[in-house]
């Protein structure tokens, strides 16, 4: 990745996930693998770590950048993220109950959320994180912010990947 592309990604970054989240996510210094498209488009980076011989990544995987420009967290992503953001910016909290069922790649319901980014929208890439704050998975925010504190029935967050798969 050269500096050209690691500024553009950054920005896209800064903009979807809040100012200093593209320097997280891919600081100056490291080389991730990215993975591209026939056209030389980069769509999914993952942590530096050789590549395996049928040239996937080797490392963990950061992000995937789609064809919508948005990006799509991996969990060394959803690391990342918390590691930068302010509590509870960027995250959807949940307690014991559910905990063993996130971790393992279950989508979040409304009832179990007990706090949310204010600013979380429907379609926002979340880290779904235990009270304790350990990462438990990331994923694809069903509900804004209000509802999913309001709301007793209804889908919170889509799992994307959880940290116990």
């Amino acid at each position: 990745m050269d500096a050209e592309e690691r500024r553009t990604l950054s920005t896209v970054a800064d903009y979807q996930f809040g100012a200093g989240v593209g320097e997280a996510l891919f600081p100056p210094g490291e080389e991730p693998s990215v993975q591209r498209t026939n056209s030389g488009r980069p769509t999914q980076i993952h942590t530096p770590g050789e590549m395996g011989a049928d040239g996937a990544p080797g490392g963990t995987h950061i992000v995937s950048y789609e064809d919508d420009g948005r990006f799509r967290l991996g969990l060394a992503g959803g690391e990342r993220l918390l590691a930068t953001l302010p509590a509870p910016a960027g995250r959807v909290v949940v307690g014991d109950e559910s905990e063993p069922f996130v971790r393992d790649g279950k989508n979040v319901f409304a009832k179990f959320v007990r706090a949310v980014g204010e600013a979380v929208r429907p379609g926002d890439e979340v880290a779904v994180v235990h009270e304790a704050g350990d990462l438990l998975a990331v994923g694809r925010a069903e509900l804004a912010a209000g509802e999913m504190r309001a709301f007793e029935t209804g889908m919170a967050v889509y799992v994307r990947s959880g940290a116990g798969e």
